[in-house]
């Protein structure tokens, strides 16, 4: 966290939290949502400000209550997720970095949903591949340490009982290769235990 944030925590210690206006998106775009984004239910407006987009990574947190936020000098703005607290992309080594290239990234878990998206983990940190990377990161997978077709993945996928052991081998990360895990659609949100759309209580 920037000393400066601290600095105006300790200063202004009860400025009301922010809800629903800062998101984040699968692709991992920070997107900001005014009133009529959160009336109409749509996603919002990309932020591509560098300094700014700098300024939330820095300062992006999460409570004991597995609540994401972005701590903006004194206030506490909560952020809606679309996925995953962050966003994996392949990179040109034959990497992956979080929130488009900002942060290194090496999984120490990988796993797959029945709808094809990849999640990766490592310690505390769950990233879901940017689908748009999906296609550059097949090529990482093998099954039974032989080259595997989107098929047999796909077949793979949907037979629990298929045997077989689907593993993914990052080029860029020499001897790095980690088992691939089926997983149930939302299964690692109540695992880490994050909230996708924190929202104030009110009584």
């Amino acid at each position: 966290m920037d000393e400066i944030v601290k600095a105006a925590m300790a200063k202004w210690p009860n400025v009301p939290h922010c809800f629903g206006w800062l998101a984040l998106d699968a692709r991992g775009h920070w997107r900001m949502r005014d009133e009529r984004s959160q009336t109409l239910n749509l996603p919002g407006d990309i932020i591509r400000h560098p300094t700014l987009l700098a300024f939330i990574s820095r300062n992006y947190l999460c409570n004991e209550e597995g609540c994401w936020y972005f701590q903006n000098g004194p206030q506490r703005v909560y952020v809606d997720l679309e996925a995953t607290p962050y966003i994996a992309n392949t990179t040109a080594d034959g990497n992956f970095a979080l929130q488009h290239g900002e942060q290194a990234f090496t999984p120490e878990l990988a796993f797959l949903d029945p709808q094809g998206r990849l999640q990766l983990s490592s310690g505390t940190t769950l990233a879901q591949l940017d689908d748009r990377d999906l296609a550059h990161c097949l090529p990482w997978l093998t099954l039974d340490q032989k080259a595997v077709s989107d098929e047999a993945i796909l077949q793979w996928l949907e037979d629990g009982a298929m045997p077989g052991e689907l593993q993914l081998s990052p080029p860029g990360t020499p001897g790095l290769s980690l088992n691939v895990q089926r997983c149930e659609e939302g299964q690692l949100m109540r695992e880490f235990g994050f909230v996708a759309k924190p929202r104030q209580i009110t009584s």
